[in-house]
């Protein structure tokens, strides 16, 4: 077995003068560390892609990734469409594409848009990304010099925080409450900022089901965000992989609707098809759509077409709409297993959100515990979770952690939250009692 620092963490069986030689010989700075650039010192492992490692363990209840449960879709029917893409159009499949994507695939993406209330969108305006996490990459890069600011929620999603930093960009917070980004908040953040004489290019929101509290920006607030930032001339980067997966049926309409020239939508199939084919977009407004796709086809020359035409032969031969349809029933009830049982195991003392859909729900313990050193004795316990830190550009503990529903049979979120319980009561009673000494 190689050692690496993973497999110290998780428990080496090493004497201690061998483990203290470890570290330093994979601690030693090697000759070729000088050739870094100051942005790559940016670029970090997220605590999500370190805990997902963890959850593949047998016997381990996993409450940590959020995966789309794909066992749900007609995987030998998809397997066939894929053969038969190759076999009939493998010429075109196989060959480098158009940087921009496909035509029928930026037309059929205006169709799944329409379906959240976006009805104006032209497919020339859509450029076809590797998901929506590197249409974020392309927005910062477009968008942002080092020192230029990044608004975001409070918590946010640790991807977006890993590309903001590796562009060296300021990213600032702004609170949440149950309803979602505040906009008398956001507004009084935006002048301090700009007294301050910094330079804010946009305003990343998750608005559906954020990543990772579940919280949804109540449909009376949205168009107030876009009309502050417009204000202060803030471009509005609005994430929306979850928008459908609303357990009601009826999705929010995005702000992009009726702010067409103000707001960059990201759009995924990640999470209502299969987040392996790397498939997401980008629908920029038209004053800005060449930079923002000369710039993704810097990076990627063009997203693969093989791909994109086993998404686009999905959304016109297979029901789409009806698997969303047993995503919403499926979620939903994994998510009430888990509100369920929180509301049975959990000690006095805590708090949690309630989704309306998608994966995610946000646990808040006492002020004073942080989450991150229970994360070693969970996984002791035989589950996982992810801690709070994760997700907030502020360096420090958190109090707060991550669940997530979606993968996960409802008897086994059930055993989950029984073993995490014992967890955080000891460490909330730890708590209390330092504070009493």
């Amino acid at each position: 077995m190689t050692v690496t620092h993973e497999t110290l963490d998780a428990g080496a069986t090493l004497p201690a003068e061998a483990i203290d030689a470890i570290e330093r010989a994979a601690t030693a700075a090697h000759p070729h560390e000088e050739l870094f650039s100051a942005r790559a010192a940016n670029i970090k492992q997220s605590a999500v892609r370190d805990v997902f490692d963890i959850s593949m363990q047998p016997g381990l209840v996993s409450l940590a990734g959020g995966n789309p449960y794909l066992q749900s879709l007609p995987l030998e029917q998809l397997g066939q469409t894929a053969a038969r893409i190759i076999a009939e159009e493998g010429m075109t499949a196989l060959q480098y594409g158009g940087g921009q994507g496909t035509e029928e695939l930026r037309a059929q993406i205006c169709e799944i848009m329409a379906a959240e209330g976006i009805t104006n969108a032209d497919p020339g305006n859509i450029v076809i990304t590797a998901g929506s996490q590197s249409a974020q990459d392309v927005a910062t890069k477009v968008f942002c010099n080092p020192g230029d600011v990044v608004l975001v929620e409070n918590p946010t999603y640790v991807g977006a925080l890993n590309t903001f930093e590796a562009y060296q960009v300021q990213v600032e917070p702004v609170e949440m409450d149950d309803d979602g980004l505040v906009p008398e908040l956001l507004e009084a953040r935006i002048a301090a900022l700009q007294s301050e004489g910094k330079n804010i290019k946009f305003l990343y929101t998750i608005p559906n089901f954020n990543n990772p509290s579940g919280i949804t920006l109540a449909a009376e607030r949205r168009q107030r965000i876009v009309d502050i930032c417009r204000d202060a001339n803030i471009i509005v980067l609005e994430d929306n992989p979850y928008g459908l997966l609303r357990f009601d049926g009826h999705p929010i309409a995005p702000m992009r609707a009726d702010n067409p020239d103000d707001v960059i939508y990201l759009g995924s199939f990640s999470k209502i098809f299969a987040p392996g084919l790397r498939i997401g977009w980008a629908l920029v407004p038209a004053h800005l759509q060449r930079r923002f796709y000369l710039a993704s086809e810097a990076v990627t020359l063009c997203p693969p077409p093989l791909n994109q035409m086993l998404v686009s032969a999905y959304l016109r031969d297979y029901d789409w709409q009806g698997q969303i349809d047993t995503y919403r029933s499926l979620y939903a009830e994994r998510c009430e297993a888990l509100l369920s049982a929180l509301d049975e195991h959990m000690p006095a003392g805590l708090t949690w959100t309630r989704p309306a859909g998608g994966f995610f729900v946000w646990v808040t313990l006492p002020e004073g515990v942080d989450t991150y050193p229970l994360l070693g004795k969970a996984i002791d316990a035989g589950v996982v979770f992810i801690p709070g830190a994760a997700f907030s550009p502020a360096d420090g503990p958190s109090n707060k952690l991550r669940l997530a529903f979606s993968a996960v049979p409802p008897d086994t979120i059930a055993e989950g939250v029984r073993r995490l319980a014992p967890v955080l009561a000891e460490a909330i009673k730890a708590t209390n009692e330092g504070a009493a000494q």
